[in-house]
């Protein structure tokens, strides 16, 4: 089945807001078997819409649609959609209530204007939303479907969850599409694609590669009638890749590195701590987006400046004689940070984040030191001379070589 997306808003358009949705759910439709091939961004204007629609009920078996479902004048997928079916919306009185009670339960009075969202075309269904006002559709018409889903990412994912994706799974019976995604630290782009390069060029199953803030990542994709037989497609491309760059892979799928490093520090019962300076808090940020961080970091200081670094208990001997971006600050972070909490693992990370040279050193350079009982390793680096880039390499290199360290310490 082919499917397109329509991201709708203004707000898009003028660069008030980032569509992640387009991409969240074109992640979603190969393994269903849906192929997609138009994605768009189109703004609160009736007429536009409703010609969108026409447009792609007329190329595809699938719309999905974000946004444009809330209670104000400029939300105007549900009439957009009644447009292009030439059909009038009525207020559906269960769902009024719905809505009511809604707000009751929060202790307010609906406001007039949410009575639009209770408004519904013969072929359309309610789809529901549990996490906010607006009801999603699901309209059908001559075997085309038009699912229609909120612009927030936490409403739209959760009524995708509850109620789209196992509904798609039930109606579609062609071939599927499996991915593999295995993650790579350590190699460059050019090295990594003439180790497996004999991989490449084939249809079925499919590689990619691709450069990432993370390291190298590889996609293995293959079709079939069956998600069983899509895996054992991808599983001897998987298994070479793995004999060959395993030193390097750190994840797979969705892992990301703060994922990685924290199921691998549950699984064997150990803890982390930090101390930064270069990446200002970025690092201790990004460890407690796991949700389950608690139960393994300890805790990080962000030590921004000389004085603070001093009374963090970081040695005025090491700052002296070799300055704050250096390894062996970045060393001496490590271990003050372990020693400090009692930690099995422990970051120190030092650099210069720009705009302008410090110590003699460019804007790039980075310092990072893993401490793990006596041992310290160390992982000196270059990154361009932009402030977020270097923020978001300096951790992503920590996590993910503290995850390769983490797994020669058995479970």
């Amino acid at each position: 089945m082919n499917a397109e997306i329509i991201s709708i808003g203004t707000e898009l358009l003028m660069g008030e807001l980032t569509d992640t949705n387009a991409s969240w759910i074109a992640g979603r439709l190969p393994p269903l078997g849906i192929q997609l091939q138009w994605v768009s961004i189109i703004g609160d204007d009736l007429p536009k819409l409703t010609q969108a629609f026409r447009d792609g009920m007329a190329r595809s078996d699938i719309i999905f649609t974000t946004g444009g479902l809330g209670p104000t004048q400029d939300d105007l997928t549900r009439e957009a959609v009644a447009a292009a079916l030439d059909e009038t919306p009525q207020v559906q009185e269960a769902e009024l209530d719905n809505l009511r009670q809604w707000f009751r339960n929060r202790g307010q009075d609906m406001p007039a204007h949410n009575v639009k969202q209770a408004h519904l075309i013969p072929s359309a269904a309610f789809i529901t939303n549990r996490n906010g006002t607006a009801p999603g559709w699901w309209a059908q018409r001559d075997g085309k479907h038009v699912i229609c889903m909120p612009g927030p990412p936490g409403e739209n994912r959760a009524m995708w969850a509850d109620e789209i994706d196992h509904r798609l799974k039930s109606m579609i019976d062609t071939e599927v599409t499996i991915t593999r995604n295995i993650k790579t630290l350590g190699l460059g782009e050019a090295s990594v694609d003439e180790i497996v390069s004999e991989y490449f060029g084939l249809e079925n199953p499919y590689l990619g590669i691709y450069s990432k803030a993370d390291g190298i990542h590889l996609r293995i994709i293959a079709r079939a009638a069956d998600a069983a037989a899509a895996r054992s497609m991808i599983a001897p491309v998987e298994d070479a890749i793995h004999d060959r760059l395993a030193p390097y892979i750190w994840g797979y799928d969705d892992e990301t590195p703060e994922l990685s490093v924290g199921a691998a520090l549950l699984q064997r019962g150990l803890t982390l701590s930090t101390m930064e300076s270069v990446s200002g808090g970025f690092l201790a940020n990004t460890i407690t987006e796991a949700p389950d961080s608690s139960q393994w970091y300890r805790g990080g200081s962000v030590a921004y400046t000389i004085p603070a670094l001093l009374a963090q208990g970081v040695d005025a001997v090491i700052l002296e004689t070799h300055g704050v971006v250096s390894q062996q600050t970045a060393n001496a972070m490590a271990r003050t940070a372990q020693i400090a909490t009692a930690s099995d693992f422990a970051i120190g990370v030092t650099g210069v984040l720009g705009p302008h040279e410090f110590e003699g050193h460019r804007p790039g350079t980075i310092h990072i030191a893993i401490a793990h009982g006596s041992d310290v390793r160390e992982f000196p680096l270059r990154t361009p001379p932009r402030r977020l880039v270097i923020k978001r390499r300096s951790c992503n290199t920590a996590l993910t070589e503290l995850r390769k360290l983490i797994s020669d310490v058995a479970p």
